[in-house]
């Protein structure tokens, strides 16, 4: 991976997963803002681009990690100032996340902890970060030969989030504003029982651990797992702030995306204007 990974030095604060996986990205190999826009990355033969945008008021940690071993990015984390970008090389068959951390306080040597998403203290991430953490998920070169690409809330939101295609050969579904055709980026508009200590809406999963919440045992087929017949629909919520996100883990028909060709990509965190 290449790209400016900025140090944790100086970064002062600003303000395991629960049940089944987060998204459709990860899985796709197995089954078929305010900041103004950066110019298209340019793409090189092997790899693809991805830009992170800070569309929001506070600094950002930005952290990486991957599902597969391999191939695995050398750089996992990054500090994104309000209004900045950053633009990192991924390799392509890549097949992992991308989120945001907010509150981190690090020393020099890169440990310390993060209020919302943090990976076991690291600022090089190592593992997943804790929930609730807004997901950009990707797998490259995946079920032929496409990316599959999602913004996933499943295990909940700590940051509005869109992806927008910056290169490739597939019109783009949302607006560099964080449009779709249902709706617009929002902040979730979290119930008190699902609200987090430090910022952040967890999901009903995490929170009430059922398994019909979670979508697991006699709830697990996807025809019995309905959110409209749940205790509350936590998953129109959710929905609500992201027409385009993963409400729930089988929220694959409005949520799950493909590009063709040799994809570019732009995160925003932010709300549409």
């Amino acid at each position: 991976m290449t790209g400016t990974a900025a140090g944790p030095a100086g970064t002062g604060g600003d303000a395991t997963q629960a049940g089944r996986p987060q998204g459709g990205a990860g899985l796709a190999a197995a089954s078929p803002s305010r900041t103004k826009a950066p110019s298209t990355p340019t793409v090189t033969t092997g790899h693809r681009q991805v830009t992170f945008v800070n569309a929001v008021a506070q600094t950002l940690w930005i952290a990486a990690w991957q599902q597969t071993p391999q191939p695995a990015l050398a750089v996992t984390g990054w500090v994104l100032q309000p209004g900045r970008t950053v633009t990192v090389d991924v390799p392509d068959h890549w097949n992992g996340r991308f989120w945001a951390r907010t509150g981190c306080r690090f020393d020099a040597a890169g440990a310390g902890h993060c209020q919302t998403g943090d990976c076991a203290g690291r600022f090089q991430c190592r593992q997943y970060g804790v929930i609730p953490a807004t997901l950009a998920e990707f797998n490259f070169n995946a079920y032929m030969n496409l990316d599959f690409y999602d913004v996933s809330l499943v295990d909940g939101s700590n940051l509005p989030m869109w992806i927008n295609i910056a290169a490739g050969t597939t019109k783009d579904p949302i607006s560099v504003t964080g449009c779709a055709k249902n709706g617009c980026a929002r902040a979730v508009d979290c119930p008190q029982e699902l609200r987090v200590p430090g910022g952040g809406c967890e999901s009903p999963c995490g929170v009430f651990g059922t398994d019909q919440y979670c979508c697991n045992g006699q709830w697990a087929p996807r025809d019995k797992c309905k959110p409209e017949e749940w205790p509350v629909n936590y998953a129109a919520i959710f929905k609500r702030a992201e027409p385009f996100a993963y409400s729930y883990v089988d929220d694959d028909a409005t949520s799950t995306f493909t590009c063709a060709g040799e994809c570019g990509y732009r995160i925003t965190w932010g709300t549409s204007p």
